[in-house]
């Protein structure tokens, strides 16, 4: 499968050693096939997608699941990152390999996975094709309880005994159109260039007993959607006005604005290409 060690008796080691591995990863990206997967998971078990060490990890369940059936390294890379006890009704992934797959592939990967991980459907797509850097848009849920169910403890957020005015934070939803940098909603430590993210959707719709806040963007900040679902609630609560939130914004401070939701109740639920 790999190339023989090439030895260039005029170049040292090092030298040698760096030539063999340009060999090497050309010839790998010469003849791997990737592949898209679609997959969907409940996060509750979950230190979050992406491996961590002495973490449990969704993409860590997946790549050990696919290694073991291809019998080769294998790399997952996924369309986003979720955090601890956050859910996925729709995720993406690629992953390279040597291998011609089938559909069938899709029941054995799945054989290997825990029950709350589950993968959908399995596609050839061409070499350059990427999971999370060619994704054009994702859509998440906020999916808030008004009332106590232990059925959906693990599911969504549970507020009994309040009153939030809806139309009131759906208002002041709207007010997101307007700006593009949301640092005040990111977590403070974070590695990224830039905070901008475009939002196209954020609205809160009532479903019966079932509150949920729909939201999509080009893009999301670590922690972004359960900050803003936060001091939303606070508008709908009276804690802070539709002018406050405006201003929370134009601060670019984290502690300006409101708590982060609980993780149980987001999910993301659609990657758009």
């Amino acid at each position: 499968m790999y190339p023989k060690v090439i030895r260039f008796s005029s170049l040292n080691e090092s030298t040698n050693n760096k030539i063999n591995f340009v060999i090497l990863e050309a010839l790998i990206t010469l003849f791997f096939l990737r592949y898209f997967i679609e997959l969907s998971y409940k996060g509750t078990r979950y230190h979050g997608w992406q491996i961590q060490p002495d973490a449990n990890t969704v993409q860590e369940e997946i790549t050990n699941a696919i290694t073991t059936i291809l019998q080769e390294n294998i790399q997952i890379v996924g369309a986003g990152r979720t955090d601890a006890g956050v859910h996925a009704s729709q995720m993406f992934a690629h992953f390279d390999t040597f291998k011609i797959l089938s559909k069938e592939f899709v029941f054995k990967f799945n054989s290997l996975l825990p029950n709350d991980i589950v993968i959908k459907s399995l596609k050839k797509v061409s070499e350059n094709t990427h999971a999370r850097f060619d994704a054009v848009s994702r859509s998440y849920e906020y999916r808030v309880l008004l009332g106590r169910n232990p059925f959906l403890l693990e599911t969504t957020w549970q507020l009994h005994q309040k009153e939030l005015a809806i139309e009131k934070m759906n208002d002041a939803a709207k007010i997101l159109f307007e700006y593009e940098d949301f640092e005040s909603f990111s977590k403070v430590k974070t590695d990224v260039k830039t905070f901008n993210c475009i939002i196209t959707k954020a609205v809160w719709i009532l479903e019966g007993e079932r509150l949920i806040f729909y939201i999509t963007a080009n893009r999301f900040l670590r922690n972004m959607v359960r900050a803003i679902v936060g001091t939303l609630v606070e508008v709908g609560l009276g804690k802070k006005s539709i002018e406050d939130f405006k201003k929370i914004i134009e601060s670019k401070k984290r502690s300006e604005a409101g708590v982060s939701v609980p993780a149980q109740g987001l999910f993301l639920t659609q990657v758009n290409y």
